[in-house]
């Protein structure tokens, strides 16, 4: 019967005598385990941002009635009349409205929907800002502000004033970014809003939005809906677009096609319109994981080395200890369990050192116009990090000093005290 308790005194008494060649062993592991959480929680973080940066402010679903050319065209005729004498005139397109139709009963029968957290509309206006002779070209989009900010977390967004001004007021605007600065802008100012008929409707700027896309910041500006439709001058049923929030984002490809299908609109689902990003979001991952992965098996690599170098040092201890009655595999258990003690020390010491670390760089001071909501590097503390990092400390000394300590077993302690 194996007695653990004089193996592990033995085990610990090789390590302490020896306690040159174990702390280096222990930060062999310490410096890979510590590496590697540094790295993943950091990488993960960062992937994790982007995503949400895009992720975060598309709906899962997004409804429009898209403007379509007619299917069957004038020259399509041509086959039918080319033999006959006919004259075509005053062709003029199809006047057809960007409004979806019957959209109040359909936001009520998606809000009943037990997949959909919340579906909200949006009305989106060509306008023109005016503020003394400056004149840019943008477009106004009209939202139901609370529900912008519990669906999309909108809020974060605005870097100046807040998203309840914007709903309380009705003459107000939550100007973007862009356009506040190219026109000299700001909070409490009044800006001339020119519609494409030529209205003027005079706003109060009670706000700025900053997305940390210029593209979008240039040209765009939010108002309350009621405030949009007076604008335009048109009912309070007229919405150009209706964003959807799913429980589950699985849910969006079917969810998209049934829309289309029952209603006759175009329903985008989140999967399609951000294909390219999610193809960007896999590569991503797929470098993290591949460098953790590679700089584990490193770690692996040198912790065998170590351990290795440290049981053919101990050769002499081992003729001891079989010269004194220890059999093979009690010499194989000992050398085992010095290189799981040494995993174990190593490896937690390197995941406290690694979590410190990351928790020094989450602090670190990170900001940049383009990312506004962002005010420290990302990390991500995902605890399966620690636990895979802890998990491969312990297989792999396990592993580094298995392969040495079945030499050890089968070693002839007289041929070790003869070479002597």
């Amino acid at each position: 019967m194996i007695n653990w308790r004089v193996i592990l005194s033995i085990s610990r008494t090789h390590l302490l005598t020896r306690i040159k060649q174990t702390a280096i062993a222990a930060l062999g592991v310490t410096f890979g385990i510590g590496t590697f959480i540094i790295l993943v929680s950091f990488m993960t973080g960062l992937n994790g941002l982007l995503d949400g940066l895009i992720l975060d402010r598309t709906p899962h679903v997004h409804i429009y009635n898209e403007i379509k050319p007619s299917e069957k065209q004038p020259v399509d005729l041509y086959e039918k009349i080319k033999n006959s004498f006919t004259k075509v005139r005053s062709i003029k397109p199809k006047l057809t409205q960007r409004k979806i139709h019957n959209a109040l009963p359909l936001m009520d029968q998606l809000n009943n929907d037990s997949r959909v957290k919340g579906a909200i509309p949006q009305l989106q206006a060509q306008i023109f800002y005016i503020s003394g002779s400056i004149e840019l070209g943008g477009n106004l989009v009209g939202i139901d502000v609370l529900e912008e900010v519990r669906l999309f977390n909108f809020g974060q967004y605005v870097v100046k004033g807040s998203p309840e001004a914007l709903d309380n007021l009705n003459n107000g605007i939550l100007i973007g970014a862009g356009v506040a600065k190219k026109m000299s802008l700001d909070v409490g100012n009044t800006v001339q809003i020119s519609t494409i008929q030529g209205h003027l409707f005079p706003l109060k700027i009670v706000g700025i939005y900053q997305s940390g896309l210029a593209e979008l910041d240039d040209v765009q500006s939010f108002a309350n809906l009621k405030t949009t439709q007076r604008i335009l001058g048109e009912p309070r049923n007229y919405f150009t677009d209706i964003n959807v929030k799913l429980y589950d984002i699985e849910d969006a490809v079917p969810m998209a096609k049934q829309i289309e299908k029952q209603f006759d609109l175009t329903a985008v689902d989140i999967k399609t319109a951000n294909a390219q990003f999610e193809t960007g979001t896999s590569i991503r991952n797929l470098i993290t994981y591949a460098v953790s992965i590679t700089l584990l098996i490193v770690a692996g690599f040198g912790i065998y080395n170590i351990l290795n170098m440290l049981i053919y040092e101990k050769m002499n201890d081992i003729a001891i200890l079989k010269a004194t009655g220890f059999s093979g595999r009690d010499v194989k258990y000992i050398f085992i369990s010095q290189a799981i003690l040494i995993g174990l020390v190593g490896g937690i010491l390197g995941l406290l050192i690694g979590y410190g670390i990351s928790v020094v760089i989450d602090n670190l001071p990170f900001e940049t116009e383009a990312l506004p909501t962002i005010k420290t590097f990302p990390v991500n503390y995902n605890p399966g990090y620690y636990i895979i990092g802890i998990t491969f400390a312990m297989v792999s000394t396990f592993l580094a000093g298995y392969l040495p300590a079945r030499k050890a077993q089968k070693i002839d302690p007289v041929e070790i005290i003869r070479g002597q």
